[in-house]
């Protein structure tokens, strides 16, 4: 429900009050996008349908016949946007659910833009420092790239179902009204849905995560091996079972021995020089990745690694090369070559 503020701007609103439509949307604003962004895969998608979804807003503005309900009516026609999109587009999904395990001496196949992926998620646009720790960790789990992927195998109504049950807690009359479905297609689409998200066994794909001192060690070996070049020391900080993948490259590797070669083979070549960038996507900690030339006198940015860490173990890591879908992280294009960095663990 919303406050007695935001109602009174709902009202001015609706008289045609653009300032006091700017002030309530952005209330809401960033909440939206995280659940265009879970609905899509994609956070260039969901800035779009978030846009769209204030436009419509705007312009309906007179149609709300319950001020009280101002939030609900953008999740209404937000999701239905995302449904819209849905219709036609493609799941977005990673190497590892589409393609089958690469050999680690093989050639590494080139970019693919079908099917398309998975996009990356700033964390910075779930920070709130006014909700308590547990409701963000909450919120972080639930862009984890595991939650992605076991989402892109729902149906786009069984995802939308979900989300705005499960993880947004609207009740169902509210949600079968907004996706005009029955209270029981809504309660069924969620029985359906919780029942994939068991099978793909979600929780053991997120891990939870380590305290905050054993991670900044892990982070903390894990930027000078990597920026040192040290094939052994590095895939020791691997669980046995890792995997790495690279897309728009639709290659994946698994296992200590199969990344350790692939590093070899086009990763850690003579000449080059690495650096790192911390940031966070995903709910994970994620590093800028940088690369030197041999004589070049910069370090230009090749793309974002998302890490999964299990324990004082990394379970996989994510290279995501594409970096037009990197534009929305606060990340340089180059990175002069006196600069030195220390992992951050984060909160």
């Amino acid at each position: 429900m919303e406050t007695p503020t935001q109602i009174a701007l709902v009202f001015a609103a609706q008289k045609g009050d653009q300032k006091a439509f700017e002030a309530l949307v952005d209330t809401y604003q960033r909440e939206l996008l995280v659940h265009c962004y879970r609905m899509l895969g994609s956070f260039h998608d969901a800035e779009d349908l978030v846009q769209e979804t204030l436009l419509r807003a705007w312009e309906k503005h007179t149609a709300l016949t319950n001020p009280g309900a101002y939030r609900g009516w953008l999740y209404r026609i937000a999701t239905n946007l995302c449904l819209d999109r849905l219709r036609s587009a493609p799941r977005r999904f990673l190497p590892p659910e589409t393609h089958p395990m690469s050999h680690p001496s093989g050639p590494v196949p080139p970019h693919l833009r079908e099917p398309i992926w998975l996009e990356p998620f700033p964390d910075d646009v779930l920070a709130d420092q006014r909700s308590d720790p547990q409701d963000r960790a909450e919120r972080h789990e639930q862009t984890t790239l595991a939650f992605l992927i076991a989402l892109q195998h729902l149906t786009p109504t069984q995802r939308a179902v979900l989300l705005l049950r499960e993880v947004l807690s609207w009740e169902a009359r509210e949600v079968a009204e907004w996706l005009n479905l029955s209270v029981p297609a809504v309660n069924s689409a969620l029985q359906r849905a919780r029942r994939a998200m068991q099978q793909r066994n979600l929780a053991s794909q997120a891990p939870m995560a380590p305290p905050r001192q054993s991670i900044q060690e892990l982070l903390d070996r894990y930027v000078t091996l990597w920026e040192q070049a040290d094939i052994p020391g590095f895939v020791a900080l691997l669980r046995e079972d890792a995997w790495f993948t690279m897309p728009p490259r639709p290659a994946w590797f698994q296992g200590r021995a199969a990344i350790a070669t692939m590093l070899a083979t086009y990763i850690f070549t003579a000449g080059r020089q690495r650096r790192l960038l911390p940031v966070y996507a995903n709910g994970c900690p994620a590093f800028g990745l940088y690369q030197r030339e041999a004589g070049v006198q910069v370090f230009e940015l090749i793309g974002l690694v998302v890490l999964s860490v299990d324990g004082d173990q990394i379970a996989s890591l994510v290279v995501f090369l594409d970096l037009e879908s990197l534009s929305s992280f606060a990340l340089p294009s180059t990175l002069p070559s006196s600069l030195v960095i220390e992992a951050k663990s984060g909160s």
